[in-house]
């Protein structure tokens, strides 16, 4: 049987000597998919004290950041969704202190998170609230305060929600174990017992942890606490483990539809034609006769061959999970299917009448440079809504892009495409690296490496080397060599002497073979396609020709050579 992440809480807080109380703590765990794509989420936080509006702001930063938190996309990591919401959260709470209070600090608050998702705890924190782990009987402070101190008695708080614009957060990760147990406590409560007794205490967290946050808090109180108090306690019960069987049954509930014909209706959906078909997969035309999609659709259905194979199952479910996550003018736009239950498994996609880059190339093998320029600007701009969603598209290439009737770009096939907040996630499939058509990837992927946004920036300079020249910037690549292949950039200008140095280095930029010294963005590249970066021109002039042109340099040579050859058989001849 498959298991979810289970935990069993306990939370508690007392205003304590004080008359009111400040602190803030919230909890929330997902019954639906959620409990996988983003996790549960415990948060405490202290209003602080020379704060006018500290306890709003406890409230605040712990409500809004569970309700934020939930609202991100599934895609992103929990570190990227986290430090989005905590840094928008700051930026609210220090322009209203401002605005309410006429102060810095007039909404200030400490803030600690955890986020159990998978088999990992990812941890956020500012301020002096804590988190302890307790594990196999040893208690392990993971925070440091952010405090800092003057003589023996003066200190005060360096970091917290709303006393800057800028916002500094720690963040670290631990791999979860059943067992564990998580603490999170306010000053209230661990400035007033010794480690030796909360570590006493939160082994009894076995029984009822919601008993041990009872006793943490009144032990506090009882050692003279004067300040409000906190406690969660969390213990993991159930890590996710999916059992091979059951996972493999859940994603062939839908069977393989068979070979179509034209004329056939699957679904609604009747049968044009045949667009293209592969071993992997059939690629149909077809109208929909239900009326829910204006004009034609494309349906992929998956090939026969691998109806026992769950990694590709998975990787068929996948492109469609990424497309319908996915919103932008240049990319490939999935047709939901709403109250229209589907008898196989296949996708639907908007139908783009056109024609793929790599036709359109070997129709205009000279294109303008303008044209090149603006179809690069397309697809770094698909590219770019792609990255903003923490998704890797990882095999760019001619194949995979599409040209409309109006000169539209459209990006397809995310069958390849690396997600990083569902790379955090427990699979029972191991999945092998994935790379792209070996002389569009990036050469971190031959080396084993985990791509980044610079690996598509890497295939886009390659496409627009190609566009420019015809040619590649490193030739065709063997995918079972690349490994070992020596990446030595080929001038652009040695194919088409029309293109301006500027360009060249642009390209050069583009496609290194390191990914930190290529491009950040797509749109730096776009820039330095459209106007010249004298910084890439006089690197490239600094260089020596055998790098920037090997071919031209090995030619140069062989004439001298050849040269010298001819004048040493002429002196020899008229001796």
């Amino acid at each position: 049987m498959s298991k979810n992440l289970s935990v069993t809480l306990g939370q508690y807080s007392s205003a304590g000597v004080k008359p009111q109380n400040e602190d803030f703590y919230g909890v929330f765990v997902p019954k639906d998919a959620s409990l996988d794509s983003k996790g549960i989420c415990i948060a405490i936080a202290d209003g602080v004290s020379a704060s006018e509006g500290g306890k709003e702001a406890s409230q605040i930063a712990v409500r809004q950041f569970l309700d934020d938190y939930y609202s991100t996309p599934d895609s992103w990591t929990a570190k990227h969704a986290a430090t989005r919401v905590l840094g928008a959260l700051n930026l609210w709470l220090y322009a209203q202190g401002q605005k309410q209070y006429g102060g810095n600090c007039g909404l200030a608050t400490t803030f600690s998170g955890v986020i159990l998702k998978s088999q990992t705890a990812h941890l956020f924190h500012v301020g002096d609230s804590r988190i302890y782990l307790l594990r196999d009987g040893k208690l392990e402070c993971l925070t440091r305060d952010h405090r800092a101190h003057f003589g023996a008695e003066r200190e005060y708080l360096t970091r917290a929600l709303g006393i800057d614009e800028r916002l500094d957060v720690d963040y670290h990760t631990r791999t979860l174990q059943a067992g564990d147990c998580y603490l999170l406590t306010t000053d209230g409560v661990h400035d007033f017992l010794r480690e030796e007794e909360i570590d006493r205490l939160l082994s009894n967290a076995s029984s009822d942890p919601q008993v041990v946050a009872e006793m943490l808090v009144e032990h506090a109180l009882k050692q003279g606490s004067t300040d409000n108090l906190t406690c969660q306690v969390v213990r993991i019960d159930a890590l996710p483990q999916a059992d091979k069987a059951e996972f493999y049954d859940q994603l062939t509930r839908l069977p393989f539809p068979p070979d179509l014909k034209a004329g056939q209706v699957l679904d609604g959906y009747l049968i044009l034609r045949e667009l293209k078909a592969t071993s992997r997969s059939q690629v149909y035309l077809a109208e929909d006769t239900l009326g829910m999609h204006e004009g034609k659709v494309v349906i992929k259905t998956p090939s026969e061959n691998f109806n026992d194979d769950p990694l590709y199952i998975e990787q068929f479910l996948h492109e469609e999970w990424v497309a319908k996550r996915l919103d932008s003018p240049h990319l490939i736009k999935v047709c939901e299917r709403a109250n229209r239950p589907r008898t196989f498994l296949y996708s639907v996609v908007e139908y783009i009448e056109g024609q793929t880059l790599r036709q359109w190339m070997l129709d205009n093998p000279l294109p303008a440079t303008d044209r090149v320029r603006a179809t690069v600007d397309q697809i770094a701009r698909g590219l770019r809504a792609m990255h903003r969603m923490e998704m890797i598209h990882q095999d760019l290439k001619p194949d995979n892009i599409l040209i409309d009737r109006n000169n539209t770009i459209k990006i397809i096939d995310f069958g390849s495409t690396r997600i990083a907040g569902l790379a955090e996630t427990h699979t029972v499939l191991e999945h092998n690296h994935i790379v792209g058509t070996a002389s569009y990837s990036a050469p971190e992927y031959f080396k084993g490496e985990k791509g980044s946004d610079r690996s598509d920036i890497f295939s886009l300079g390659v496409i627009a080397y190609e566009m420019f020249t015809g040619q590649l910037p490193y030739g065709e690549i063997n995918p079972e060599q690349a490994a070992r292949k020596k990446f030595s950039y080929t001038s652009a200008r040695l194919h088409n002497p029309a293109i301006p140095d500027w360009v060249d280095g642009a390209l050069e930029k583009a496609t290194h073979p390191s990914p930190v010294r290529r491009y950040e963005t797509e749109t730096e590249f776009v820039v330095d396609l459209t106007r010249p970066n004298a910084s890439l021109v006089n690197e490239g002039r600094s260089r020596p020709l055998l790098e920037r042109n090997p071919l031209g340099f090995w030619k140069g040579l062989a004439m001298l050579l050849l040269g010298v050859i001819l004048v040493l058989l002429y002196l020899l001849a008229t001796k």
